[in-house]
């Protein structure tokens, strides 16, 4: 299956990038509320399989292997859009979620806030 699967960015969305990267932070953001659901890694190849199928697809740094959001629980993103940081170094991912975006089953993954001088956290 991997010889199936792309490797290689178009030239013009390569140019973006600030420079060969090995990760890059990837923030997935609710396209309908604006919450921000979780942040993953994407290689190279994670990010050319996204824009390919239009399937959030990310690196596990735990695993070292690459993994399509939903493959096995069936909480889907489908990527409604893709912005880089103004460095090339980050990538924002705009998806429609399909079920909860963390594993906890929670609908996003900043589910635990903090307190601030003394206050309630706030979510």
């Amino acid at each position: 299956m991997a010889a199936q699967l792309p490797s290689d960015l178009p030239a013009d969305i390569a140019a973006r990038l600030k420079s060969e990267f090995d990760l890059i932070p990837a923030i997935a953001q609710d396209a309908k509320t604006g919450e921000v659901l979780m942040l993953a890694y994407m290689n190279r190849q994670s990010l050319a399989i996204t824009l390919k199928t239009g399937r959030a697809t990310y690196w596990s740094r735990s695993r070292q292997e690459l993994w399509e959001k939903g493959a096995t629980s069936g909480h889907t993103q489908k990527v409604l859009a893709l912005s880089f940081d103004c460095d090339g170094d980050a990538i924002l991912i705009k998806v429609e979620q399909v079920g909860a975006a963390c594993h906890t089953g929670e609908q996003s993954c900043f589910h635990n806030p903090i307190a601030l001088n003394g206050s309630e956290g706030q979510r």
